[in-house]
């Protein structure tokens, strides 16, 4: 070999073998400074209760601060487009959702790649749903409501397009047969609000944030989305035995974070939610929220399984009779 091959060797080795070493390095200090924690919603829901919790237990870990930030709007479009465009150091995560695979199929256009931009780094919690009712709505079954939304217009709320209280709301519309108004809101909690008040009639919701609602009275719950009942409801049938045949629908929580994030950081936060999620006091927690917990799996597996879910919701949404946003 002459010294002229040797030296270009050389001269594309070295440049390789740094970057190489400075990215080990990298993950070996991470985090040096605060990470933005993003939720694409408004503070009172689950997903902000969910996220709020592993911040706390990733700052135990890692000694740096995981600073929660609400970016609600857009039905998480606007939070998970923030997401997408933030440097891919690690240091700008987000606890996503459903929507993020049921937006490759709701939307015509997004600014991002549901498929492509985001690592999905830790899968959290599967979230089953609770049909709730204003109290003073004259309906004390799942049968009850049907025949009411017959007789007369109903609306139900979201926590915004295409947020899976939206997708679950016309799913359940689509297989009963039944026409009903869709009022979206910026969040969980300011959709339950108007809900106590009268201003609509009912929704699916996680249980977490209506726990209060239910347990005071001002909320009546009919059903869950789940084929079994929930261990926080466990009187509350599932809407499968109901009156809805079939009927089996629950959403997933996890943290995702830009896709060009180097895969030394993936892998210790993959690594450090795998240790979090096992522990006692973080699957009690999730369990009063009425999520169930799960443990993350490896970054490839994770990566399968949102591709999987990008086709998995593309048939609930085409199911639900949802037409594409702009």
């Amino acid at each position: 070999m002459s010294k002229l091959s040797r030296r270009n060797l050389l001269a594309i080795a070295l440049p390789a073998l740094a970057a190489s070493a400075a990215r080990a390095q990298d993950a070996e200090d991470y985090p040096s400074h605060p990470v933005t924690f993003v939720v694409p919603y408004a503070k009172g829901g689950g997903t902000n209760a969910l996220a709020r919790l592993f911040s706390d237990k990733l700052e135990e870990r890692f000694g740096q601060p995981f600073v929660v930030q609400n970016r609600p709007g857009q039905g998480t479009v606007i939070a998970t487009n923030f997401v997408a465009k933030s440097p891919p150091d690690g240091y700008t995560i987000m606890m996503a959702v459903s929507t993020l695979a049921a937006d490759a199929t709701l939307y015509k256009k997004l600014p991002y790649d549901p498929a492509h931009d985001f690592a999905l780094v830790g899968l959290a919690a599967w979230v089953p749903f609770v049909l709730v009712v204003n109290a003073s709505l004259p309906a004390y079954s799942v049968e009850d409501l049907i025949n009411l939304a017959k007789q007369r217009p109903l609306s139900y709320g979201s926590g915004g397009i295409g947020a899976f209280h939206h997708l679950t709301g016309a799913l359940f519309a689509s297989k009963t047969g039944i026409k009903m108004t869709h009022v979206p809101y910026h969040g969980t909690a300011p959709a339950l609000e108007d809900l106590t008040q009268g201003y609509i009639q009912l929704m699916f919701t996680d249980y977490g944030p209506a726990q209060a609602l239910i347990a005071s009275g001002k909320l009546r719950p009919l059903a869950v989305t789940t084929t079994k009942a929930l261990d926080v409801l466990p009187d509350v049938p599932p809407l499968a035995e109901a009156g809805v045949p079939g009927f089996d629908l629950a959403a997933w929580q996890g943290i995702i974070v830009p896709a060009k994030t180097p895969s030394d950081i993936v892998a210790k936060l993959n690594a450090t939610l795998n240790a979090i999620i096992a522990t006692p006091d973080v699957r009690g927690r999730i369990k009063e929220l009425g999520m169930v917990p799960v443990g993350t799996g490896s970054p490839a597996e994770l990566a399968s399984f949102l591709q999987s879910e990008i086709a998995r919701w593309a048939t609930i949404v085409e199911a639900a009779g949802i037409a594409k946003s702009a």
